[in-house]
């Protein structure tokens, strides 16, 4: 049996930023991870013969600056560029949007001069609130306590400085942020912009890992979630990390191990110790025990609570809440071998869009229609697809000459309303989505040379991915905030004493961006500096 001060349950981004930030304060961590390998959803893999990609995460924007820099994590390797354009938006007519700096405007201006006139004020409107929003990141929300203690005179506090935060927004801001909080995007867009493709670029955001329509109440929100990122300093800009994905968490992973955490890989937890009322440790896949003073949770909270915790050490009502916990992203995911570039009829040959984010999406109508299809069928006919080609910014994915694509296909049902696998169906919906792309670069399919394909089922086995849902549990107001992943339990504390949660299941929620690792370490650390004092 080994003791340690904190025991993280999975080695994904988040629980190797919490690990690093508790052994920074001079806490004995370990990691204990399932899978051969660290970086949860962000690795990077060979998929066919020469050709590597990130797996499943595929895009850098929201990793938070603070804990790049604590972490050291470019002296670690990570090396971050961005798109040379932002996003590329073919059209069936033959026409496109095209975006980025120096770009934007003028592409819009051949859409709709109207919307090139509103669409930097909504961008504007967009960031002044992404800029408020910011400061509640890197810190827990107001949780909600019973009675009157020590606990509720912290959360009162908390609550006031969250306030006097969101009192520098002007009125009328605070009217747009109730807005985004509250309604579709689809409604938001729609009074703004006329140009199907303008609100299209923004809709996609309220759509991408969200199993809803743009046109649901809320998705206005999960736009905004996507508007939080930087890159090296740039904000609202994305980027590639090179080598893909897992240059993150390898980097992640050197930073702990550099400041004595251990990490274990292909040994899973079991299940977790309660005695006393109290987490205690875990017992590993193996049959070992680890025990810890500190024990913090990097997976689902639906599959933490209904699966490693005995259901007997749980309050009946908090286990029947966690059960309901709404896990749905409405992702499949491919990566591809290409022989070729692709070239699309709106805009062909080679060129700076095809470094971008090239959305198969033209309209909110189409978003809204495949949504709905997926509900009726199983997954939509005429699918949302992003594709980004990652090797057209990083040479060491592929052969010369040859390319390496990442599709993130919706929308899916999370489970077949025929109650049938998508084991018999991976194939299939995988020739449907290189076949929608074929339709916007016609030649693309005799391009693939090899695939790797996930569905969701394959997401929820090999990631731990509830529903393959990425972000840990959806991102809609009853799942938000002081709400995540329940109210009363918005703190990083679990309802056992030292079991916490750092995963996407907790504040702000889903997307490589470390932050919810970073606060549950610090909610540890103050409860452990609490100890001593």
């Amino acid at each position: 049996m080994s003791e340690y001060d904190a025991l993280i349950i999975g080695a994904g981004h988040n629980g190797l930023t919490c690990a690093a930030y508790l052994a920074m304060s001079g806490l004995k961590v370990k990691v204990v991870e399932r899978r051969e390998v660290v970086g949860g959803a962000a690795v990077t893999q060979e998929f066919h013969p020469g050709f590597r990609n990130s797996v499943a995460a595929y895009t850098v924007s929201l990793l938070n600056p603070r804990i790049i820099a604590d972490l050291d994590l470019a002296a670690h390797g990570l090396r971050i560029v961005e798109r040379r354009a932002q996003n590329f938006l073919p059209a069936p007519d033959g026409s496109y949007l095209l975006t980025g700096e120096g770009r934007t405007h003028q592409s819009v201006a051949k859409l709709s001069t109207r919307d090139a006139e509103r669409i930097g004020e909504f961008n504007s409107e967009l960031e002044t609130i992404a800029d408020v929003l910011r400061e509640f990141v890197l810190r827990a929300p107001p949780n909600i306590v019973e009675g009157f203690s020590f606990n509720a005179l912290r959360e009162g506090y908390n609550a006031l400085e969250t306030g006097n935060i969101l009192r520098r927004l002007p009125v009328e801001q605070l009217r747009i942020l109730l807005d985004l909080f509250t309604m579709s995007a689809g409604e938001i867009l729609d009074r703004r912009f006329e140009s199907d493709l303008v609100k299209a670029l923004f809709g996609f955001d309220a759509i991408v890992g969200n199993y809803a329509s743009p046109y649901t109440p809320g998705s206005a929100y999960v736009m905004l979630h996507h508007a939080f990122g930087e890159v090296n300093g740039r904000k609202g800009v994305w980027g590639h990390a090179i080598g893909g994905m897992g240059a993150i968490t390898q980097a992640m992973a050197k930073s702990a191990r550099l400041h004595g955490v251990e990490i274990e890989t292909g040994n899973g937890v079991r299940e977790v110790i309660v005695e006393g009322g109290r987490a205690t440790g875990v017992i590993l896949d193996d049959g070992a025990t680890v025990r810890a003073h500190y024990i913090s949770s990097n997976v689902n909270p639906k599959l933490m609570y209904t699966k490693l915790v005995p259901p007997d050490a749980l309050p009946r009502p908090f286990l029947d809440r966690i059960g309901q916990w709404r896990c749905a992203s409405g992702s499949f995911r491919m990566n591809v071998a290409l022989s070729a570039l692709p070239s699309f009829t709106a805009l062909p040959g080679s060129g700076d869009h095809l470094t971008s984010g090239i959305i198969i999406a033209p309209s909110l109508g189409y978003m809204d229609r495949a949504y709905n299809d997926a509900r009726m069928h199983g997954w939509s006919r005429e699918p949302v697809v992003e594709m980004l080609i990652p090797s057209t910014l990083d040479d060491s994915l592929s052969p010369p000459g040859e390319h390496v694509a990442s599709l993130f296909c919706q929308h899916v049902a999370p489970e077949l309303p025929d109650g049938s696998s998508w084991d018999d169906h991976r194939d299939g919906v995988a020739d449907l989505m290189i076949a929608t792309v074929d339709r916007y670069a016609p030649g693309f399919a005799a391009t693939v040379m090899g695939r790797q394909i996930l569905t969701p089922l394959d997401l929820e086995r090999d990631f731990g991915l509830v529903g393959g849902d990425i972000f840990h549990g959806a991102l809609t107001l009853n799942q938000l905030f002081s709400a995540r992943p329940m109210l009363g339990h918005a703190d990083f504390r679990g309802p056992l004493k030292g079991l916490y949660h750092c995963g996407s299941g907790a504040h702000p929620g889903g997307g490589v961006t470390g932050a919810p690792g970073y606060n549950c370490a610090q909610t540890i650390l103050r409860d452990h500096q609490a100890i001593f004092l």
